[in-house]
């Protein structure tokens, strides 16, 4: 079973709500052993003496080593699904007189069917006494996990879920075995380097015990699967039964899991880096799931335009689009507009860093935040809470409007009416509304559509038609306009280029 990259698609305006609990975790080595004690002996690592394996007998020779640690996962799900009708608006006198029930065992409208599906899948033993990481697509919505080991005992177990995160796509199970079970080691994938030789082995189609080999075609992709995007790309044949095996380095080490490759394409798939792993494995071992910690802001890319606009040298850092009232980067003082540069101590480089640091940051933590702010350097003291569920998006009816100024840009407004605000649930009506936008302007080409509400220009309020066309004169001027649009329940920055 393999999930596919593009399922989800890459988005052009990204705003993510942040982020991840971790605990902070020592660990022992494979060969050079150095003891832990408690929950620190949960894993094993490699000591940082250990050689890679080199010459034209490296893979074969980690093969051997490495197959006995490597298991396949077969799982039975019950899927339910409704029947196709073709026709559903169309009603007969039967229907009333005998019932759903009379049409039930015909599949009619409405009944769903259940059925079961077998899925194959890969995974990796941790852990002596039979935990066993793999992804949690494999393993989700299972009823029944059966375990194969690798080698010539071919031996077969009933595994039961331990914990799982389906925003990393992870998942420990475990089996119960009376023998010492061959353990693998977890590596240092923040090591890896590009071009650096890699293995992967696991159950592809079924073969299982199948090795491939590759390079490490790139790291830090981001490929629309979720806020937590951060994996190895590597050209080691990955394929649908792959999910959740081992990827290698030459020490034999664990660098990453194989998690999901692009529909069509040779040579790329992709893995979870194993320190992002290790960061929730003893939690998801002891309370069977994470617990992500939460600062309650939108944030979105820093483009060449928008540092730009916001007199950066550089397009670094994650802009603040918007901040929850109530929730702790509130409560530290960051506002909209605010570029992050730095999040307890490690730097944010681009719009991804900031959502894998805080998940890094365990709820409670007091961390030191600086921020760019009108130009100015800032640093904020801020406390890590708890992620709550997110707010739905509005709809957006339509409204009558009337041309203002900015037609230049392609884009029409009408002053926001209690009205219209409440029709759309937002709670001010401060700001304006864009009725339309032209195709083929400036305005839809940086994205801005119709039901946006825009409440800044270039930094400066706007409140209603007559403030927007003040500032709209002033900012014809400039080569680049720089909008605050609310948009559903975010807010974002859009620059638009005046041609």
């Amino acid at each position: 079973m393999e999930r596919k990259a593009g399922r989800f698609g890459v988005k052009t305006l990204v705003m993510v709500a942040v982020v991840f609990l971790v605990a902070g975790i020592a660990v022992t080595a494979r060969f050079d052993i150095t003891e832990k004690t408690g929950a620190q002996n949960f894993w094993k690592e490699s000591s940082p003496k250990e050689e890679a394996a080199f010459g034209p007998r490296a893979f074969v020779d980690l093969s051997k080593r490495l197959m006995p640690t490597v298991v396949n996962i077969s799982t039975t799900q019950v899927v339910k699904e409704k029947p196709l009708v073709p026709f559903p608006e169309f009603k007969t006198p039967f229907d009333e007189f005998f019932g759903d029930e009379f049409f039930k065992p015909f599949g009619g409208e409405g009944h769903e069917r259940e059925f079961k599906r077998q899925s194959l899948g890969s995974g990796f033993i941790i852990n002596k006494d039979g935990y066993i990481l793999t992804n949690y697509h494999v393993i989700e919505n299972a009823t029944e996990i059966i375990v194969t080991l690798s080698g010539h005992k071919k031996k077969e177990y009933k595994a039961k879920v331990v914990g799982k995160d389906q925003m990393l796509d992870v998942a420990l199970v475990k089996i119960d075995d009376e023998g010492d079970l061959p353990v693998v080691a977890l590596g240092d994938s923040d090591a890896l380097e590009i071009g650096g030789w890699v293995m992967a082995i696991g159950n592809p189609f079924g073969l299982g015990g199948t090795v491939t080999a590759g390079i490490v075609s790139q790291k830090g992709r981001v490929i629309g699967a979720g806020p937590y995007d951060n994996f190895i790309q590597t050209d080691a044949s990955i394929n649908p039964g792959n999910s959740g095996g081992p990827l290698f380095n030459l020490k034999g080490e664990v660098v990453g899991i194989n998690t999901a490759i692009i529909a069509g394409g040779q040579g790329i798939g992709f893995a979870v880096p194993v320190n992002m792993v290790k960061d929730i494995l003893v939690e998801l071992k002891e309370k069977g799931k994470t617990t992500r910690g939460w600062i309650g802001v939108t944030i979105q890319e820093v483009t060449s335009d928008i540092a730009s606009s916001f007199g950066l040298k550089e397009p670094k850092g994650a802009l603040v689009s918007s901040v929850v009232a109530g929730d702790p980067a509130e409560k530290a003082g960051i506002k909209a507009g605010d570029i992050i540069m730095e999040f307890d101590g490690k730097a944010i480089d681009e719009l991804g860093d900031l959502p894998r640091t805080v998940a890094a940051t365990a709820p409670g933590k007091n961390v030191e935040v600086r921020v760019i702010r009108d130009g100015k350097e800032a640093v904020l003291k801020l406390k890590v809470g708890k992620k709550k569920d997110g707010e739905e998006e509005k709809a957006v009816e339509e409204e009558a409007g009337e041309p203002a100024a900015g037609e230049k840009l392609g884009i029409f407004v009408k002053d926001l009416t209690p009205e219209v605000a409440e029709r759309m649930g937002i709670e001010t009506t401060e700001g304006v509304l864009v009725h339309s936008v032209k195709r083929d302007s400036p305005a839809y080409d940086a994205g801005i559509r119709r039901g946006d509400i825009i409440g800044e220009i270039n930094r400066r309020p706007v409140r209603n038609v007559k403030e927007y066309g003040a500032e709209m004169k002033t900012a014809a001027k400039k080569d680049v306009v720089l909008f605050l649009v609310k948009r559903g329940a975010g807010t974002l920055y859009v620059t638009v280029k005046i041609k």
